[in-house]
């Protein structure tokens, strides 16, 4: 006992003289309660069992120390270097930590509970079985660190950092932790109850079997992430980003996925009854054997506009396709007519941003299909128009969509799909004269015989149904027709009526829309 006395005596004299360098010092069970050690430097120091109970250890560099079963409880060690330091089993509660380094730190069952740790740095830490419950942790770097069966329950701050990090089976019930970086994490089985994680980054991220019920993860970005078998009933996934997730046999009842992103996701054997699914697209979705009794498809997911399934509509609901605008023309496409081509469709889109994406293209010996994919069915018809801007066949097949939607304009009574129809086009055909003025603006004399060459047009909607609104009388035909012979089409053709179509035909492809988007 006065071996130690003296030892710390010692110490505290030669600091107050100035002295700071104390490392591999041996304190083993050393009682250095309150003592002030700030910016002194105890690397490899061994302080197993030591009580460092409210020290000031600020900005102290216990790189590589032993402080295994060590009492830190309310000690101060902000800016302290505790890289490669062992702290297992160690006493960290309420300790100051803000921006310490613990890099690849030894805190194996640590307890830190209600610890600051804001921008600290934890890269590569083991903290398996810690107690950071209620521990604040904004700005700090977890990045690549064992957490596996930590206890994280209740731990808050924003923009934390877990990229990578090990958190199986932990426990973050009640975490506050917005715009937090859980990208790539493996968190198998963790427990995110309640969790707050408003634009958190989950992208990669593997969260089989993880209970999210209840969480909130509005805006936040699970897209390539692994859900399988998760429960996420009742969570918050407004506007969150989902695409290509694998959320088979994940339980979505009565969550909220307002405006979400799921495109190209697996929702495989999911649950999704009293969803509520406004705006969100269904396209290029796997959904085999969903089980889903009805969703919620109003605005403000109040129950207002509730629909009920049966077996058939609810396959037709989960299996939707894009809808698509195709052109096909009886000639391949060579880069001068490609360059004329993108030109075209940018200076359309500067006027008129329904065409915002540049079409899919697929040529070959023989032909070429441009293929426009759009996000809304009543838009279909308006893209029908913009498309075939660059081509002689423009007008026919301008005049045909006219005629074809006039059809629906003379009905004395209209749906919803028709009305939405009718608003559309009226957009495309207010922007008509300009539009045309871009265009006239880019052809020339020299056009490129692409542009020249027979087309037809092909709508199709997310039920695979097809309307055909124009085929040139020469399209699929061997001959390649001389000028004359298209001068002669030409003039003609301002005189005779677009062909015509079965109104009941136009009017069963409108209303085959999916009308609860």
């Amino acid at each position: 006992m006065a071996q130690e006395l003296v030892k710390i005596y010692n110490l505290v004299k030669k600091y107050k003289e100035g002295e700071r360098n104390f490392t591999g010092i041996n304190l083993n069970e050393a009682n250095l309660s309150r003592i002030n050690l700030s910016q002194a430097n105890l690397s490899d120091a061994s302080l197993c069992v030591t009580n460092l109970s409210g020290a000031d250890l600020s900005g102290i560099n216990l790189s590589r120390a032993n402080l295994n079963v060590g009492r830190l409880s309310q000690a101060n060690l902000s800016g302290a270097n505790l890289s490669r330091a062992t702290l297992n089993v160690a006493n960290l509660v309420r300790a100051d930590l803000s921006d310490a380094i613990l890099v690849e730190t030894l805190a194996i069952r640590s307890e830190l509970i209600r610890s600051r740790l804001n921008n600290a740095n934890l890269t590569k830490a083991n903290l398996n079985g810690a107690d950071l419950r209620e521990a604040r942790v904004g700005q700090a770097n977890f990045c690549q660190a064992n957490l596996n069966g930590a206890n994280l329950r209740g731990v808050s701050g924003a923009s934390a950092n877990f990229e990578s990090a090990d958190l199986r089976r932990a426990n973050l019930v009640k975490a506050n932790l917005p715009k937090a970086d859980f990208s790539h994490a493996e968190m198998r089985q963790t427990n995110l109850t309640y969790a707050d994680l408003r634009q958190a980054n989950l992208n990669g991220a593997n969260l089989r079997w993880a209970d999210l019920r209840g969480a909130n993860l509005s805006g936040a970005d699970l897209s390539g992430a692994n859900l399988s078998g998760a429960n996420l009933s009742g969570a918050n996934l407004h506007r969150a980003t989902l695409a290509k997730a694998s959320l088979v046999h994940v339980d979505l009842t009565q969550a909220n996925l307002i405006k979400a992103d799921w495109m190209g996701a697996d929702i495989s054997g999911a649950t999704l009854t009293g969803a509520k699914l406004y705006e969100v697209l269904r396209f290029n979705l796997k959904a085999e054997d969903v089980t889903c009794e009805w969703v919620d498809l109003s605005p403000n997911g109040d129950h207002s506009e509730v629909y009920q399934f049966t077996p058939e509509t609810l396959k037709k609901f989960f299996n939707q396709v894009l809808p698509t605008v195709q052109v096909i023309v009886d000639a391949p496409l060579d880069l001068e007519a490609n360059l004329v081509l993108a030109e075209t469709y940018h200076h359309i889109a500067q006027e008129y941003p329904l065409l915002k994406y540049p079409p899919s293209i697929d040529t070959d010996i023989r032909r070429t299909v441009i293929t426009f994919r759009i996000d809304r069915e009543e838009y279909l018809f308006s893209m029908g128009c913009l498309a075939i801007f660059p081509f002689d066949d423009a007008s026919k097949t301008q005049k045909n969509i006219v005629n074809l939607v006039r059809n629906l304009q003379e009905r004395s009574e209209k749906n919803k799909n028709q009305l939405r129809v009718l608003a559309a086009m009226g957009e495309v055909i207010s922007k008509a004269q300009d539009l045309k003025q871009v265009v006239r603006s880019i052809r020339s004399e020299q056009m490129p015989e692409f542009f020249h060459r027979p087309t037809q047009t092909i709508l199709t909607n997310t039920s695979q149904k097809k309307l055909t609104v124009h085929t040139h009388s020469d399209f699929g035909k061997r001959f390649k027709p001389s000028l004359v012979d298209r001068e002669r089409d030409n003039h003609y053709s301002k005189f005779v009526e677009p062909l015509l179509f079965d109104p009941e035909q136009v009017i069963d492809f409108v209303d085959s829309f999916d009308y609860l988007s």
